[in-house]
């Protein structure tokens, strides 16, 4: 008796590059730091008050970073406008277009309120120029701390985030041909794991300042976010081990026979509880448990994207993603974080974001 097998082994370009991990990665955090920010400029919380200044700065310079990468993933920032001239509001991506100005032009008008009694200040400064003074002047617009003003547009950007980080997470899951996408857990991954990162970036800016006095306070919210992160990847592994969800089952059924998938899946488990036990155990670490909680939020989205795009939708063939140096992959990445310190240069050349915070 004779049996054939039959093994296929269809392999597609990636369609999401590494721009749209970048994106993802910055605007999560961007939103994250924003909520960051709300119990010092606020809620005016003594404890909160340099953290949510160096979290205000991370969320602008995050907010303004992530559009572009956006941009440079769409390949022509022409294509941006039909999500306008052609709205389809049955693509969560089409919903995205309208979201994000809402979100980018809600947090700077939130920062200006929040930051004007510091422009204020600086044009009425000894040595600053006529003209530069009359600048700022009229940029501060009288430099009051108009405290209504700032919670009205804290409410704008703020449902701005809240509805960046649900578009995001559903923008993915909708996409019903990839089994690692199309589950509920994925916007609750990226949620938390955006938050993690927006402390990780705010504690990265703690130090960069000498300010190690709200390690602490950033370690206790560090690691409710890690815990959170454990228990919804351990949640997706077990529905798809027991069969509860289909396509997690689905996933790790074409994950089989793949060490590489195996030993990421456990750098991500390991890496998250590594940040999990410095946050509990070394309260006043800050760097290194900063960029853990950073190196996670990335490589979650790594993960989702680039790898999720390498599981075969039928038959046996994984298709790796390869690092080349083009502008679509390791060039775009470089770009983005050169776009990146740019812009984090010159808002603190302008600026000081020096206030103390203490735990």
């Amino acid at each position: 008796m004779n049996t054939t097998v039959e093994v296929l082994g269809l392999t597609r370009e990636a369609a999401w590059l590494p721009w749209a991990v970048q994106y993802f990665f910055l605007v999560g955090i961007s939103a994250g730091a924003f909520f960051l920010s709300l119990p010092g400029l606020v809620w005016r919380n003594a404890s909160w008050a340099g953290v949510s200044r160096r979290a205000l700065l991370a969320a602008l310079v995050c907010g303004l970073t992530a559009p572009v990468a956006l941009l440079a993933d769409l390949h022509q920032p022409g294509r941006f406008l039909n999500f306008y001239l052609h709205p389809n509001l049955q693509s969560w991506m089409a919903w995205g277009s309208f979201f994000i100005p809402l979100y980018v032009g809600g947090l700077l008008l939130y920062a200006w309120l929040c930051l004007r009694p510091q422009i204020a200040r600086i044009g009425a400064q000894d040595g600053t120029g006529p003209r530069m003074a009359a600048v700022l002047r009229a940029l501060a617009y009288g430099g009051h701390d108009n405290r209504a003003a700032i919670g009205a547009a804290a409410v704008i950007a703020a449902l701005g985030a809240v509805l960046i980080l649900v578009y995001t997470g559903m923008e993915v899951m909708a996409v019903q041909a990839r089994p690692l996408w199309n589950t509920p857990l994925v916007p609750l991954l990226f949620a938390v794991t955006a938050f993690a990162g927006a402390v990780g970036l705010t504690g990265l800016f703690e130090a960069l300042n000498g300010h190690r006095g709200a390690a602490p306070l950033l370690n206790r919210c560090l690691a409710r976010s890690q815990w959170a992160v454990l228990a919804l990847l351990a949640l997706w592994w077990v529905s798809g081990l027991t069969g509860v969800s289909s396509s997690a089952a689905e996933a790790l059924d074409s994950m089989n026979g793949s060490l590489g998938w195996w030993l990421t899946g456990a750098w991500l488990a390991g890496t998250t509880s590594l940040a999990l036990w410095l946050s509990i155990r070394r309260p006043q670490s800050l760097v290194f448990v900063s960029l853990l909680a950073l190196h996670g939020a990335w490589l979650l989205r790594w993960i989702v994207f680039m790898g999720g795009q390498g599981l075969p939708k039928m038959g046996a063939a994984f298709r790796g993603y390869a690092f080349t140096v083009t502008p679509d992959s390791l060039l775009g990445i470089v770009g983005t974080a050169g776009l990146f310190l740019t812009v984090y240069i010159v808002l603190t050349s302008f600026l000081s974001w020096e206030e103390p915070a203490a735990a």
